[in-house]
């Protein structure tokens, strides 16, 4: 269940939504949380080059060991300048985040001529906006992922999502990041520093611990 909900959203964003391609440029926001792990190891297996930024230390050095090529610590680094100077000034191809808020609104300006900004959620707590005239003129695409809405709608797509899932755990090309299994005690406190953005990669529940 760990891999088919952040691995499966991953799948949705990046491959059916984001339509992503190998050789392509990649953000990934919140690089150490539990979707966004998975998205980092979706486009590295995809064959592109990907940026994962985190706030801190602790989930910058998760960022490495999932395979980005770069890693931007937002609480120590500018995460505008880093990502141009990496980039070379062109930007990057596709962002993808659950964030929102200000790390939104600066990620999007470090888009490409026709890149997609990938909305997942809104960790922060703050919706963004992206101004019309930003999107015209930087030819960009805002896309929204709301990967329940697939279950009602086309449930053909979720079966073709989690057979390739399959494959790719099978051969060894994925992995979920589960960073803690917790009991039934645990909920209430897993649950607070969830909420304030404490935990990495997947925590998962289990019932019979």
């Amino acid at each position: 269940m760990a891999a088919h909900i952040t691995f499966g959203t991953a799948w949705f964003a990046l491959y059916h939504r984001g339509r992503l391609q190998p050789g392509e440029t990649v953000l990934v926001l919140a690089g150490a949380g539990g979707v966004g792990s998975a998205a980092v190891r979706m486009a590295r297996a995809h064959g592109c080059w990907v940026a994962a930024a985190a706030g801190g230390s602790e989930k910058a050095a998760i960022c490495r060991d999932l395979g980005a090529d770069a890693v931007i610590d937002y609480e120590a680094e500018d995460l505008y300048a880093t990502v141009m100077e990496l980039t070379n000034g062109r930007g990057v191809d596709v962002i993808f985040d659950p964030v929102g808020g200000d790390w939104s609104d600066t990620a999007r300006r470090l888009l490409a001529w026709e890149g997609r900004l990938l909305v997942i959620g809104f960790a922060s707590g703050r919706i963004p906006s992206a101004p019309a005239n930003h999107v015209l003129v930087k030819n960009y695409a805002v896309i929204g992922v709301h990967m329940g809405g697939y279950r009602e709608r086309r449930i053909d797509l979720v079966r073709e999502c989690y057979a390739d899932l399959h494959g790719r755990l099978e051969r060894g090309e994925i992995k979920p990041f589960v960073s803690e299994v917790i009991d039934f005690d645990a909920v209430p406190q897993a649950l607070r520093r969830l909420s304030e953005r404490q935990t990495t990669g997947r925590v998962v529940f289990d019932p019979h611990r």
